[in-house]
Parts: C-alpha cells; sequence; structure tokens
C-alpha cells in the first residue's frame, strides 16, 4: 500500500496572534464611532468645530473670570453697575451660590438645626448604598431598615417635637431637603402602588380592573400642576372644620399618586411582554395567583422595564420643582427666590444660580441613569442579544 507524504498537517497548535492594529485600539474606535461614513465624518468635523468654538469661552466664564467667594453684588458686577469688576466682566458669580448655599440645601431651617437634616442624609446613603452593590448580603434587612426605618427616624430628626427635638415646621423647609425627602417618598409608595395598580388592571375582577382603570387614566389625564393645587387648596374644602393636614403632606400624597399611576402603566407594559407559557408553567406547579407574580412574573417583567421604571423616577425628581406653585420651594425654587435679594443682584447672578440649580439635577438624574444601565447589564442574562 502507497504510504502518503502527511508532513503538511500541523502538529503543533499556532501560536495566538494580536488582533490587527486596524481592528483594534483608539483608531480603531475612531473609525468605527466617527468617521465610519461621509456623514459621520462631516457631523464629527462640525460637532469638533463647535466644541472648539464655545469650550474655551465656557471653561473662562465658569472658572477662569469666575468669582468664588464675596459679601455681596459689588463683586460680580463691573465697575458701571456699582461692582468691583473692569468694564465688560463676564464670569460666574459662584460667590452667590456660596453665601446661598444654607438656604440652597435646607431652605430656611434653622443653622443650629441643620444637624438633623444632615444627619438624616448620611442615613440616607449608609442605608441606600448595601442596597445598590448586589455582593453585600442581608438585603431584605437593609431594605426594611431603609423603606420602614429611615422615614420613622426622619420624620422625628427633621419635624421634631419629641426627645428634647425643636418642633420645626414644615413650611420652614425647602432647598434640596424638600426636593429629596419628595422624591423618596414619592419612589418608595409608587413602585409597590404601581404594580398593585397593574395587578388590578389585569385583574379578572371586574370592579377591581374598573376602579384601577378609572384612577390610572384619571390621573394620566391632569397635569401635575393640577394635582398639586387640587391637594393644596381644594382638598380643604372639602374637610370637616377644624380639620386640615400639613401643606407638604398633601404635596406627597398628590405627588405619589401621580407617579403611581404613569408606574403602574410601566408595570403594565412589563407584565405584557412576559410570554403566555411562564404563566401557564407557573400553574402547571400548583402555584397559587399571589406566588406566581410573586415568584415567577414580577421578577421577569420588573427585569424589562427597569428603563422605563427609572425614566419615571428621573421624571419625578425633577416634577418636584412645580411645588412652587404651592407656595412650597425645593432646589430650584429656593434658587429662584434668592434672585430678588438686592444685596446680590447682577447680570451674572441669575445665570450662576440657575446653572448650579441644574447642575445639581444633572447629577442625581445622571446617577440615576447610570445604576440603571449597569442593573440592566447585570440582569440582562436570558435576553442577550
Amino acid at each position: 500500500m502507497q504510504e502518503h507524504d502527511m508532513s503538511w498537517v500541523r502538529t503543533e497548535m499556532a501560536l495566538a496572534q494580536p488582533a490587527p492594529a486596524g481592528v483594534t485600539g483608539f483608531s480603531a474606535w475612531v473609525r468605527k464611532n466617527l468617521i465610519a461614513s461621509t456623514g459621520d465624518t462631516i457631523l464629527t468635523i462640525i460637532g469638533f468645530a463647535l466644541v472648539v468654538m464655545i469650550l474655551p469661552q465656557i471653561i473662562n466664564w465658569a472658572f477662569i473670570n469666575a468669582v468664588w467667594t464675596g459679601p455681596n453684588r459689588t463683586v460680580c458686577a463691573t465697575v458701571a453697575q456699582g461692582g468691583i469688576q473692569p468694564d465688560g466682566w463676564s464670569g460666574a458669580c459662584w460667590a452667590f451660590v456660596n453665601a446661598k448655599f444654607g438656604q440652597i440645601m435646607f431652605g430656611t431651617y434653622p443653622v443650629e438645626e441643620r444637624w438633623r437634616p444632615i444627619l438624616v442624609g448620611i442615613l440616607l446613603v449608609v442605608l441606600m448604598v448595601p442596597m445598590l452593590m448586589p455582593s453585600v448580603p442581608r438585603k431584605g434587612l437593609n431594605a426594611l431598615l431603609l423603606i420602614v426605618g429611615l422615614p420613622i427616624v426622619s420624620f422625628f430628626l427633621l419635624v421634631g417635637g419629641a426627645f428634647g427635638l425643636e418642633h420645626v415646621e414644615t413650611a420652614r423647609w425647602g432647598g434640596l431637603l424638600v426636593t429629596l425627602s419628595l422624591s423618596f417618598v414619592a419612589i418608595v409608595v409608587s413602585l409597590p402602588l404601581g404594580i398593585m395598580l397593574a395587578l388590578g388592571r389585569r385583574s379578572r375582577m371586574p370592579v377591581v380592573k374598573m376602579l384601577c382603570v378609572i384612577f390610572i387614566e384619571a390621573v394620566r389625564g391632569i397635569p401635575l400642576i393640577t394635582v398639586l393645587f387640587m391637594a393644596s387648596v381644594m382638598l380643604p374644602l372639602f374637610l370637616p372644620p377644624g380639620v386640615t393636614f400639613d401643606k407638604y403632606l398633601r404635596a406627597l400624597i398628590g405627588v405619589s399618586l401621580f407617579a403611581a399611576a404613569y408606574m403602574a402603566e410601566v408595570v403594565r407594559g412589563g407584565l405584557q411582554a412576559i410570554p403566555k407559557g411562564q404563566y401557564e408553567g407557573a400553574d402547571s406547579l400548583g402555584l397559587g395567583y399571589w406566588q406566581k407574580m410573586y415568584f415567577i412574573v414580577m421578577p421577569q417583567a420588573l427585569k424589562l422595564v427597569i428603563p422605563g421604571i427609572v425614566n419615571t423616577f428621573i421624571g419625578m425628581f425633577k416634577d418636584t420643582s412645580l411645588v412652587t406653585i404651592i407656595s412650597m420651594f425645593d432646589l430650584l425654587g429656593i434658587v429662584k427666590q434668592n434672585f430678588s435679594d438686592a444685596n446680590w443682584a447682577t447680570a451674572q447672578t441669575a445665570k450662576s444660580g440657575l446653572i448650579f440649580a441644574a447642575f445639581v439635577f444633572w447629577l442625581f438624574c445622571f446617577g440615576m441613569s447610570r445604576y440603571s444601565m449597569y442593573t440592566e447589564r447585570r440582569l440582562d442574562t436570558g435576553h442577550k442579544r
């Protein structure tokens, strides 16, 4: 039998070679994202030109020519305006933000008692951070302390009137304190309430379904500013004589119910995206309705609608600025209120204050958005693209 020469067959594994330089590294990223086509190249050039034109002016206004400290408006006004800056000067008046920082954070909360909202903020961070870290154990206990324990402790700390603490009316709250407290409570209330409304709207019980549909559609058809106005002005008219409750509480209820209606539709979208086989599989295991929802359906539905849930949270966080209509001053409201202070009335004060408020709002919203993306990636186990 003729023997064949098999010397051409490789007997050892070939060594791994580096990827071509054209498909990896910074140059590949540039080609893929910035100059992949003629249109992309033109847009990149235009965008780069705009950055070159605008960025130096922003840096110059916000940092180089900015005034960081000062006793009054004179440090942020030109000589012609009664200040000390040369004519033609233009820069950020961060001295205004620095001088009003206490009010921007706490409103007219007593200065000597501001350690109380600071302590509440520290407790919030201490309890929130472990909840956001998947590797930290005892999530159930942590959630209980965050959702139940913290609001109770915060109430006694912020309102006072017990344990030797001075009573502070909610009318004196303001700034970031109002924004964060309204947002936190509304988030804690709206998510479970929205889940229950979504389940009720999909219920086979006609009365439950009808009530949920009426509530959701009625609230979604009314602007939040109308809800706040009705909660503040109209609601007391329907209460018995001498019966009233705090304006802050009324705003809290209005914002929470408003957010819950939108949250219900987000969750309902997730429930409708679950295949029918998941329900049938749960039924075949003999699970009851609530067991089926808790163990099988709801975890999958909530995972699918994480972007919608966080989007509702972000919108709700920004909508807290509407409480100004009922004479409550959140972060934006307290900044705008201080524009009327004659000691800081300059051309740069309003721009600096509004930009600072916008940055704070952006910081919180961006943080929620990034954590949402992280959570999506971590939970995206069954829907890989």
